[in-house]
């Protein structure tokens, strides 16, 4: 991954061109940072069992308070961050302490109600600081020279790559901790997780303010990969998004969290590509009408995914898997078996 931008690989139908062209790295870049916003979402839902319809909120608030603080303020691009980052926490810490005083379908929609609110608020354009319908731009005054202009896709790559590596790191450590353990074991039973002693209150809290946080984060990459936040980054629309990219990779596997975001992103962008395409344009009208329609296509692939492979791409790569170590076990057994009978032949 590391040296893709260094090598001329051609993937055509996939990339828009060689590995090292700017078009490929940056949608490379996208693909990497949307892995990282479903790895954030599979901790909250994968992990805690938390199925919130605004996790977007915190996406949506790492970029527009980055693009915000560097737009009125002097600040560089750090310092800018690490201001976004602990208003995020906050944020998620007075949204989450109130989303959790309940539990399945009404916190789902408490959640949801605060990403209306928060789509609202962006649309509205309070003070003139978030753009309206045309979102906010990257200010690059204060921005480092190597994150800027079409010339320094293959840095920002290597930052969404870190940022993607770092997100995976401290899901991994949250989901091997502790309280790790403890919140997974909420999901299953609460009401036994409270018995010995433990608070789940305060546990799923805290994951979903760690989720949040990674969220906003990850939004702060995005602002700088696509120098500009637009409404549609904090609806409900877009966590949806984020949701199927869980669901298609498998839910429960950080590696399958990954992988199905990838392999959206890429149909999300590249299947424009192909229902524009002479190809479809010269098919009946019975079929050109829905292929000429991306998300038409999507969602037959989701249905086709959730009916035959119900534990998404993770799942069927493991039961292949346990499918072929039965075989091979079975076979050896085989051999183990054939080679007694020879041996009581022989005596």
């Amino acid at each position: 991954m590391f040296c893709l931008p260094l090598l001329n690989i051609p993937l055509p139908g996939v990339l828009p061109g060689p590995t090292y062209t700017p078009g490929s790295l940056h949608l490379m870049a996208l693909c990497l940072l949307f892995a990282a916003l479903a790895l954030s979402y599979h901790l909250l839902y994968g992990v805690a069992g938390m199925l919130s319809f605004g996790h977007a909120l915190y996406f949506a608030a790492g970029a527009y308070g980055l693009g915000i603080l560097l737009e009125h303020t002097e600040l560089g691009l750090l310092q800018a961050g690490a201001l976004v980052l602990v208003g995020a926490v906050v944020l998620a810490h007075v949204v989450g302490a109130i989303s959790l005083r309940v539990t399945g379908v009404s916190f789902a929609m408490v959640t949801l109600a605060f990403a209306q609110a928060g789509n609202v608020l962006v649309r509205r354009n309070p003070g003139k600081l978030t753009g309206g319908e045309e979102g906010v731009g990257l200010r690059t005054d204060n921005v480092p020279d190597a994150l800027v202009g079409v010339v320094n896709t293959r840095t920002i790559y290597w930052v969404a790559l870190a940022v993607l590596v770092a997100v995976y790191v401290v899901v991994t450590w949250v989901q091997r901790s502790r309280a790790g353990h403890v919140v997974e074991a909420t999901r299953e039973n609460e009401m036994r997780v409270r018995v010995i002693g433990q608070q789940p209150y305060l546990i799923r809290l805290l994951t979903f303010v760690i989720a949040a946080a990674l969220a906003a984060v990850i939004g702060m990459a995005y602002l700088v990969l696509q120098s500009q936040a637009v409404p549609q980054i904090s609806s409900a629309d877009f966590t949806i998004t984020v949701l199927v990219m869980v669901v298609l990779g498998g839910v429960g596997s950080r590696w399958g969290a990954i992988v199905g975001a990838v392999v959206y992103t890429l149909l999300d962008q590249r299947l424009g590509v192909f229902a524009s395409s002479a190809f479809v344009d010269g098919l009946p009208a019975v079929l050109r009408v829905p292929l000429s329609e991306p998300l038409f296509i999507l969602g037959v692939l989701f249905i086709l995914v959730v009916l035959f492979l119900p534990g998404g791409i993770a799942g069927a790569v493991e039961r292949l898997r346990t499918r072929g170590a039965g075989r091979r076990s079975s076979g050896a057994e085989s051999a183990t078996t054939a080679q007694r009978r020879r041996l009581e032949e022989l005596t």
